[in-house]
């Protein structure tokens, strides 16, 4: 394989990453904004924003996404409740997030099995402490380009492609017929 590939390969894996955050993202900023809204929280749109640019960050995002909406919440109503009712807000984004929309983002763009999108960022969480956790998606997208890719370079050389053949120049010869 020769580097030109291995960048084409890590790049279109990351790249489908990058596409899969940005669907969750704005799914994420979706649930925020309905939920400060029926919470009567001042500025929901703009913290449903912010959060939405935060989730790009792994785990802490979200956190740092829920800081502003909790103190904007205890500004205005002076009590313990509005805040507390955010913060349950939070948690169930949060499991609607990690359980449902992030799995189902990333095996709809990156091809990456909802169980492996689950679990890898809490075991490379636990082996690599701060850093497993936080490059556990994307090193998925690239683990499971690599592993499509050798399935079709695989599957091309069994009969009936062409042996030795990149799957680049075979979907080119499947498409032109030849």
């Amino acid at each position: 394989m020769e580097v030109g590939e291995h960048f084409r390969v890590t790049g279109g894996a990351l790249k489908n990453w990058a596409i899969a955050q940005g669907q969750d993202s704005l799914a994420v900023a979706a649930l925020w904004l309905v939920g400060l809204l029926i919470l009567h929280v001042p500025c929901a749109p703009f913290w449903a924003a912010l959060a939405a640019f935060l989730q790009f960050v792994p785990h802490l995002g979200a956190v740092l996404g829920m800081i502003g909406p909790v103190l904007a919440a205890t500004i205005k109503f002076g009590d313990w409740e509005h805040p507390l009712d955010v913060l349950i807000l939070y948690a169930i984004i949060v499991v609607i997030d990690g359980f449902f929309l992030q799995p189902y983002f990333m095996r709809r763009t990156a091809k990456i099995p909802i169980l492996a999108s689950i679990f890898t960022p809490i075991v490379l969480g636990l082996i690599w402490t701060g850093w497993g956790a936080l490059l556990a998606a994307p090193l998925l997208a690239v683990l499971y380009a690599y592993k499509s890719r050798q399935k079709k370079v695989i599957r091309y050389a069994e009969p009936g492609g062409q042996a030795g053949a990149s799957p680049k120049a075979e979907t080119r010869r499947l498409n032109t017929g030849n």
